[in-house]
């Protein structure tokens, strides 16, 4: 019987430690030198050896082999370059590694930082593989006109329909108050806040292989730059506060794109990109840039958009 990849254990181990100090390379044009990224992704295989030659059982070394430096430098790469890239094809892709390392990572007790970050990003993956596979049968149509005059989003349908058989996390209940207030502070629409949801699971001390924490998954030098502490203590792990940096933060990002949409965009994927893609047409729409936008980000900005419907009960405006 042949031996089975250890990749969804090590893709395990990969996240753990790649959660700490080693940072993920990213294929972009702020990517480190090809020589750094390289280092970072050997400093990341060598500890997972590491772990594998000391903690795994004969029987787990019998019915598994441990994947070369070349594998695992692969599925580094290929996870960040699907969500910055422009396929989603691609992107779903990765829906069957991913989901293999959640169930990995949920039996590790302990772990749950890393697991209520990475369930979100498993149903953005689910959710890329079902339209992929809906537009392999059906060619899309062009976007049907928004009611009232909001924003056309496209793959808003298709989120709606799948967030509405989801129910909150269960630490929604306790802190959606505290965050709408944060927002509603800051000038920005208070069910807005459900964005915590969408990228940690309403966990506060959720952090990422790239070194984004907490509920609303910021980064240390975007969270400086909004005033929070990010060592002793990680003001990103407070609520209240990192609620504020984020409405703030948004608040900023609509008023220099006027909508919502272009908001959100922008919050994932940066404003060098939005602004690359409107060209310096400020009249143009989300829908209008959608396709040029990485496809980690087509998928977001209905996923919240989505989301702020079914738990408020109202579309979010424009």
């Amino acid at each position: 019987m042949p031996r089975r990849s250890l990749r969804p254990l090590l893709r395990a181990a990969a996240l753990l430690l790649l959660a700490g100090s080693v940072p993920v390379p990213r294929l972009s044009a702020a990517a480190p030198a090809a020589a750094d990224a390289a280092t970072d992704d050997d400093q990341a295989y060598d500890t997972a050896k590491e772990l594998w030659d000391e903690f795994a059982t004969p029987e787990i070394k019998r019915d598994y082999y441990f994947p070369s430096r070349e594998e695992f430098r692969a599925f580094l790469r290929n996870l960040q370059a699907s969500y910055d890239g422009n396929s989603l094809a691609a992107m779903a892709q990765n829906e069957p590694g991913a989901q293999q390392t959640l169930q990995a990572l949920e039996a590790v007790p302990g772990q749950g930082d890393y697991t209520d970050w990475l369930a979100a990003r498993v149903d953005e993956l689910q959710t890329a593989k079902a339209i992929v596979e809906a537009e392999r049968l059906h060619p899309r149509p062009p976007p049907a006109p928004a009611p009232g005059g909001l924003p056309v989003v496209p793959y808003y349908r298709i989120w709606y329909q799948r967030l509405q058989r989801r129910p909150p996390p269960e630490a929604a209940a306790g802190l959606i108050g505290e965050l709408r207030s944060a927002f509603a502070a800051e000038g920005v629409p208070p069910d807005l806040a459900w964005l915590a949801e969408v990228e940690s699971s309403m966990n506060p001390t959720a952090h990422n292989p790239s070194g984004a924490r907490g509920l609303f998954q910021l980064k240390a030098a975007t969270a400086q730059g909004l005033g929070l502490s990010t060592f002793l203590p990680d003001q990103r792990t407070d609520p209240v506060k990192s609620a504020h940096a984020a409405a703030h933060l948004l608040s900023r990002l609509r008023q220099q794109y006027g909508s919502w949409p272009l908001a959100l965009a922008a919050y994932n994927a940066g404003t060098v990109r939005v602004t690359q893609a409107l060209g310096g047409d400020r009249s143009r729409s989300y829908a209008d840039i959608a396709a040029s936008l990485p496809a980690g980000t087509r998928i977001y900005v209905p996923e919240v958009c989505a989301l702020v419907a079914v738990r408020s009960g109202k579309p979010l405006a424009r």
